[in-house]
């Protein structure tokens, strides 16, 4: 009997419809993996995207430091008109004062304690010292010379002893018709002892007429005194100007 190669030709269609439904589904399987490749970097290049499941929560804003801007603390109102402080008159013989009775104050010295004569004016708890302000060589800047001129001072308790610290001082005015407006401490300086405090006003002694004042403030900025005019003088022996404040109640 002859021997036969059989094959059954109705059964090849059927493997390649087979085959290319496996072609198939292999393509979209590797478009697939394709896609999520993409995705997977996309998100993770942009965390944020909009398509992202799991997007990383969104970190606060960073909170600037404050930058140190120095601004002047107030100004006075345009219609407002400073009036001096009004010493009281003196009809009797006049005395020595403090200039003739006592050398002006060193490093070495400390300022004379409070001897009280005159009154508050307006009920203010501070005054101004008897017998200042006073003009003097300068005293705290020897390496300066006369190439300075400043005002300093101190401000004295009922027992005549100097506030340490805890007391503002503000400095107005103008000065060679510049506007000058500045804020210190008791305690700011050294140099004149415990509460002392300084500001200086130029490289040189120029003079001006009450165009300058001073006044002391407590810690909320509460005035206690009055405004306090002084002075100036184009003189090296005279470009420090101390004023002092003495309380009195």
């Amino acid at each position: 009997m002859d021997s036969f190669d059989f094959k059954d030709e109705s059964l090849q269609p059927a493997k390649e419809r087979t085959a290319i439904i496996w072609n198939i589904l292999t393509v979209m399987v590797l478009l697939t993996a394709g896609c999520i490749f993409l995705g997977f970097a996309a998100i993770f290049f942009n965390p944020q995207a909009g398509y992202n499941p799991f997007p990383p929560p969104t970190l606060p804003a960073t909170v600037p430091y404050p930058t140190q801007t120095p601004t002047p603390w107030r100004r006075l109102d345009p219609t407002w008109t400073p009036t001096p402080t009004v010493e009281p008159t003196l009809t009797s013989t006049p005395t020595p004062t403090l200039e003739s009775t006592q050398p002006p104050p060193t490093l070495e010295t400390p300022f004379p304690g409070t001897q009280i004569t005159n009154t508050p004016v307006a009920g203010m708890p501070f005054v101004l010292h008897e017998g200042d302000p006073v003009a003097i060589p300068n005293i705290a800047h020897y390496e300066l010379g006369c190439n300075w001129m400043g005002i300093a001072g101190k401000a004295y308790n009922l027992s005549g002893a100097p506030i340490a610290q805890g007391l503002f001082i503000q400095l107005s005015g103008t000065l060679n018709g510049k506007p000058v407006d500045m804020l210190g401490t008791t305690g700011m300086v050294t140099e004149y002892g415990p509460g002392g405090y300084e500001f200086t006003l130029g490289d040189k002694p120029v003079a001006s007429s009450q165009t300058m004042w001073v006044q002391l403030f407590d810690q909320a900025m509460i005035p206690l005194s009055d405004l306090i005019y002084f002075d100036t003088y184009p003189d090296c022996d005279k470009n420090l100007i101390l004023v002092n404040f003495s309380q009195v109640r």
